[in-house]
């Protein structure tokens, strides 16, 4: 077994020799078993033990239990305390993700704490394939079906290439105990009705199914690398892995448009239903959907997607002198006699006797209209856009600044209005400045 598990390690590069690392030590036959076999295989090793609180004596039993293990095999120690109930009260969440969440936010502040390199956690091929069986009966796509990886950021699992009665023959033979958490006896909730009921009667219908499926899940992982390097091939195409705009002519042609609108959209927070939807909208100029943190929007051609943020509330300027207009923008608003007119698009030079204070910062309105610099006739803002040929999205962010008469002085960051253009008649200069801080 001991040279199994090496295999595993040094065939997926998880551990380094010289290097600290971390157990995740819950006291069960699983941790326990990983603890001794990194040990006997000459692992410079740390334990790691969190009491959530929630099984009341048991709880504090397996920390005693963990404690003695760890005195006798002479290995250092860190143990924590968690309210997870009260946690998971607070952050509206199930009692499995908050011990989650407390449990790996833990194990990489500690990881940071004590110099470790990563932290070794203790899934076996048995949790890979109710991962896998979890995941397909709530419709996950092939990233879901590839059970637990062996490494994933700082986590790694040494024990993949072993099932949990193996790791009890193991722990059998040499005459160690462990501990039971008695909750993971009784199927109530998905994971343990999969554990206790499906996966055995799965193994009676067919010996040797747990096997397969984790065989298939490998085979799968394969070909997930296939399909990610396609993936990455279009996404270079259209744009970048990280493009907010994608056209949609060129997202038709490719040989599954849906797929690909799933993997660009799935890091922004849109689900699988909300790209089926979008699919059948593609075609329909001004159609939204909403991400937890994005939109995107069916804009001609396009489909552009950016941060959801709070629209920016007017502004309104008595005088000169310099505002914050935003938390990282201010408008630096002087008179001079100096009467060169500037080219750079975040300046505006008007003549200072045609504006009327107090001006007001604000999003662009419907039905907004100014006189193009330059033109005689005045024009919808909206349509001026249109021809630059901004996106909705684009369009919604525009700012405009008028006067005391509610006149637009400047479409900001683009043209100036014609009326209050600087003419030889003018004697000071109304210079506007937008300063972008980093």
């Amino acid at each position: 077994m001991l040279h199994r598990v090496q295999d595993f390690i040094d065939r997926h590069q998880l551990l380094e020799r010289t290097a600290l690392h971390l157990v995740g030590l819950s006291g069960g036959a699983d941790s326990v078993a990983l603890l001794l076999i990194l040990k006997a295989l000459g692992y410079r090793i740390e334990a790691a033990h969190c009491n959530f609180r929630l099984r009341g004596d048991e709880s504090d039993r397996d920390e005693q239990f963990v404690r003695n293990l760890c005195w006798l095999l002479e290995i250092p120690l860190h143990l924590i305390h968690f309210d997870t109930k009260s946690y998971a009260e607070l952050y509206q969440v199930s009692i499995e993700m908050a011990a989650r969440d407390l449990r790996y936010g833990y194990f990489r502040q500690l990881c940071q704490d004590i110099g470790a390199a990563d932290v070794c956690i203790a899934h076996h091929r048995d949790d890979a394939v109710e991962t896998l069986l979890m995941n397909l009966l709530r419709g996950a796509g092939i990233h879901g079906l590839t059970g637990i990886r062996p490494k994933n950021d700082i986590v790694r699992r040494p024990l993949l290439c072993l099932n949990r009665q193996e790791i009890l023959q193991y722990l059998d033979s040499i005459g160690q105990p462990y501990v039971t958490d008695s909750t993971n006896l009784v199927p109530d909730v998905m994971r343990n009705k999969i554990r206790l009921q499906v996966l055995p009667l799965l193994e009676e219908i067919a010996p040797g199914a747990t096997a397969n499926i984790d065989r298939t899940a490998n085979y799968l992982r394969e070909a997930e690398q296939v399909f990610q390097a396609e993936l990455n091939r279009e996404m270079a195409e259209l744009g970048g892995s990280s493009c907010d705009a994608v056209a949609i002519d060129r997202l038709l042609q490719l040989p599954s448009p849906e797929t690909f609108l799933h993997e660009w959209l799935m890091p922004y927070g849109f689900n699988a239903a909300q790209t089926a939807q979008l699919m059948n909208c593609l075609d329909k100029t001004g159609s939204e959907f909403r991400s937890a943190s994005h939109l995107l929007v069916v804009d001609r051609n396009q489909l552009v997607v950016e941060p959801v943020c709070q629209p920016m509330k007017s502004l309104k300027i008595p005088e000169t002198g310099t505002y914050c207009a935003a938390e990282d923008m201010k408008l630096c608003i002087e008179e001079v006699e100096d009467l060169a007119i500037s080219k750079s698009l975040d300046c505006a030079t008007l003549d200072a006797a045609k504006v009327q204070f107090p001006l007001l910062l604000r999003p662009v309105q419907p039905g907004d209209r100014f006189v193009p610099f330059g033109m005689k006739g005045s024009k919808l803002v909206s349509d001026y856009l249109t021809d630059l040929k901004l996106s909705v999205l684009q369009k919604r962010r525009q700012l405009v600044l008028t006067d005391a008469q509610g006149a637009i002085i400047w479409l900001v960051g683009r043209r100036t209005d014609n009326r209050f253009r600087v003419s030889d008649e003018t004697a000071k200069i109304l210079r506007i400045t937008i300063k972008h801080e980093d």
